[in-house]
């Protein structure tokens, strides 16, 4: 568990955020990264709840939607924000925030030594000086889990909170060795060459729509529900990377990847060819300059059936035929049948384009055959066993939805039926 603080100001040319840079170290990924303060969540910081001002552990646990502890990411973020950035935010007995700039250098080296030192200082400080953690400052934006098949795993809430006037930016030189306030679309911008990290650089894009603090803090704290963003990590032509959650890969990469052990793809390549379960087979090809899927289903080693031998060019029939997962039963198509259809009896000239009625039974796989209203031929096929539709409409509900689990269509990904 971790809590992140991102600290908000009016400059001149509109909202600006602040940002560390992370020092480098070996065999750390984010090394030399921009971030915001943040960190995990320590054992200390439950020790603090008898310093937060104007939020117990029930109201911080409603609003985070935890059972209990969430006055934990309150303090967490403040006393990261110290930790790192030497940015505090707290209260004096007279409830002002603490004019830390006022302090003898002295008095605010020790401070910032003890921070560095361990995470009970910040409690020290509240009991010697009767500070209390400004918690009522902060406003709670967003809550982001690191994708399965990372080293290490995050379970992250970020908040926002204006910087203190009477309080200046001071890295701690160990974890953050430099500073900057940028405004959010300066900071993604290519042209600025910060190294950032997928969740920072998708909540800054976010920040970008705000034009002032007090605009986007007003945003935050009417957030009726803060929804948990978990990316997926997969594979394609540039390389493995993060998959968000409105990419249209990111059902598909779940359904065959749930524990980011690899396999999942956010791109489709003509001549690739995958495993969708132990029942579908899907090989992608090359349709005048668009991908088409044709699909398998049947048992491993038995009778099968091909959906959408499309396209039905030399190379995709050699794909095909080498992925072949049995003896090839059944031509179908979600598609009207064409010249193109009828070629691939060359490689498969024993199997019928006809289905044989309203079910065929494949071992294991049993597809439905459906009609719909007006039409001559089929053109799609229920897997009843898993649920999954073929079709050449990716937003078929023709079987009802209720019988319907998975949409494998002619083009695009796997993805449930929308609602």
């Amino acid at each position: 568990m971790a809590a992140t603080l991102i600290v908000l100001r009016d400059g001149s040319q509109g909202l600006e955020v602040l940002m560390l840079r992370r020092a480098e170290k070996a065999n750390d990924q984010n090394s030399g990264a921009s971030v915001f303060p943040g960190g995990v969540i320590d054992a200390h910081d439950r020790g603090l709840h008898g310093f937060c001002n104007g939020l117990d552990d029930g109201a911080a646990s409603e609003r985070l939607g935890v059972p209990e502890g969430g006055l934990d990411y309150y303090a967490a973020a403040i006393r990261e924000c110290f930790e790192e950035a030497g940015v505090l935010f707290a209260t004096d007995g007279a409830g002002q925030i603490v004019a830390l700039d006022k302090l003898p250098p002295d008095q605010l080296a020790t401070m910032r030594h003890a921070a560095e030192q361990g995470t009970d200082a910040l409690l020290s400080l509240c009991e010697q000086h009767g500070w209390k953690l400004a918690t009522d400052r902060l406003a709670y934006f967003s809550h982001w889990l690191t994708p399965p098949g990372m080293p290490r795993r995050f379970d992250t809430r970020f908040f926002l909170a204006a910087m203190p006037e009477v309080q200046s930016v001071r890295p701690d030189g160990r974890e953050t060795i430099e500073h900057m306030w940028l405004r959010p679309a300066e900071a993604v911008a290519p042209a600025r060459g910060l190294k950032l990290m997928n969740v920072t650089r998708r909540i800054l894009e976010g920040l970008a729509q705000f034009d002032s603090v007090a605009g986007l803090m007003a945003h935050a704290h009417g957030l009726k529900h803060i929804p948990r963003v978990m990316p997926r990590l997969a594979d394609g032509p540039a390389g493995r990377r993060p998959v968000n959650m409105e990419e249209p890969s990111y059902e598909e990469v779940g359904h065959l990847d749930p524990d980011g052990e690899g396999g999942g793809r956010y791109a489709h390549e003509a001549g690739l060819v995958t495993r969708l379960s132990a029942r579908v087979v899907r090989v992608t090809g090359d349709a005048q300059g668009a991908l088409a899927h044709s699909y398998f289903v049947g048992t491993a080693g038995g009778d099968c059936a091909l959906i959408d031998a499309l396209p039905a060019s030399p190379a995709h029939i050699e794909a095909l035929v080498a992925a072949a997962p049995g003896r090839v039963r059944w031509l179908l198509s979600t598609q009207a049948i064409t010249e193109e259809t009828t070629r691939a009896l060359d490689a498969w000239p024993d199997a019928s384009t006809l289905p044989p009625g309203e079910r065929i039974e494949l071992g294991d796989a049993t597809l439905r055959v459906l009609l719909g209203d007006g039409e001559a031929q089929p053109r799609r096929f229920l897997l009843v066993e898993e649920r999954v539709l073929f079709t050449g409409t990716p937003d078929d509900h023709a079987a009802g939805e209720n019988e319907i689990r998975w949409i494998a269509p002619r083009h695009g990904f796997l993805h449930s039926p929308r609602k």
